[in-house]
């Protein structure tokens, strides 16, 4: 089966997010994040004046509704100059989840508002929002990191969107220029696969790692981690908790740990991912290898199921924990050509 564009949908965020995270430990006393780090600073909805958190909130309500009647157009002349010059992301993300957002209601979560005091842009800023204690964070806590903040201050508000597609999380990033609030970021994330959170697929990675199926749990308690926030640089003790879950059972023989070579039919195959895929409502697992040319279609397909067999052959637990495999080939110049098999049709 050739993977549609519409269905090339995402290698989970939490792959690159959970290997790359940091552990934020505070050895101090119970405190509330309220003062400068480095001239960056987080202020939760209790600390934030009336005036602001209303502005704030009316503000994400309103950009919702343009992107519920996929109005593109208006979201770009309320976005601030940097983001309104490349918009092609933002405008193919609302058009890709306008049918869910439009006839919904959404709830909007408490906002931050995340400050950055100086002249310079930060490479990595980095905001500690709520009460943290001596081993971190708690349950009213929440991290943000973000590359490549210029100074000023922002708005980040999460919208809960219910939709019979499956519910979202849509967070807007929000920057104050005068007395308005422009739009600087948008995301659309489902917090659901196949009906499934986050919660659900950590307890399934539990279950792996009790009958020893550490690459199953490895890539089930990445999901996990992606569902439970709404956008990758954010962090909770929840995640925190699951990224040191996860490392405890990381798999050392997949591609980002070693070069993997797979066999078969008389020709090796040297991968560059093995990640969980979310195609649609199933939940797959997504392989991807470097081909010198994929300008034969049928030859790269070939390749592509060949590579799917030897791929559930090394890795046979692979078959109770995915709905099915998606086998990329990618040439020099980062072209890929794809196919998807069931898994109940790779034999």
């Amino acid at each position: 089966m050739i993977i549609p564009g519409h269905l090339r949908r995402r290698i989970s965020p939490a792959l690159s997010a959970l290997v790359s995270s940091l552990k934020f430990t505070v050895l101090a006393l119970t405190f509330l994040v309220a003062a400068h780090a480095g001239g960056q600073t987080c202020l939760s909805a209790g600390d934030i004046n009336d005036s602001t958190r209303n502005a704030l909130t009316e503000a994400a309500r309103r950009y919702f509704d343009m992107a519920a009647r996929g109005d593109s157009a208006s979201l770009r002349q309320n976005a601030i100059a940097r983001v309104a010059s490349d918009f092609s992301g933002i405008e193919s993300a609302v058009k890709e989840n306008q049918a869910a957002l439009a006839a919904s209601q959404p709830s909007v979560r408490p906002p931050y508002l995340l400050k950055v005091d100086g002249t310079a842009t930060l490479e990595r800023a980095e905001f500690l929002c709520g009460v943290f204690g001596a081993n971190g964070q708690t349950a009213n806590s929440a991290v943000f990191m973000i590359p490549n903040l210029a100074p000023g201050n922002y708005g980040v508000l999460i919208l809960d969107v219910p939709s019979l597609e499956g519910p979202r999380a849509v967070t807007f990033v929000l920057q104050q220029q005068n007395s308005a609030w422009k739009l600087a970021g948008f995301n659309v994330k489902q917090t659901e696969v196949g009906g499934h959170d986050g919660n659900w697929f950590a307890a399934r990675a539990r279950e792996f790692k009790a009958r020893n199926q550490l690459h199953n749990a490895w890539f089930y308690f990445l999901e996990a981690r992606d569902l439970l926030v709404p956008v990758a640089f954010m962090s909770t003790l929840a995640t925190d908790k699951i990224y040191d879950e996860a490392q405890s059972i990381k798999p050392n023989d997949l591609p980002d740990a070693g070069d993997v070579v797979l066999t078969a039919g008389g020709k090796t195959y040297k991968l560059i991912t093995i990640a969980p895929l979310v195609v649609g409502k199933d939940f797959d697992v997504l392989v991807t290898f470097h081909s010198p040319d994929i300008s034969d279609t049928a030859k790269a397909f070939q390749d592509d199921t060949a590579v799917m067999k030897a791929l559930v052959a090394k890795y046979p637990e692979f078959r109770s924990g995915f709905s099915g495999v998606v086998a990329r080939a990618v040439d020099p110049s980062g072209k890929d050509y794809g196919a998807l098999l069931p898994m109940k049709e790779i034999k």
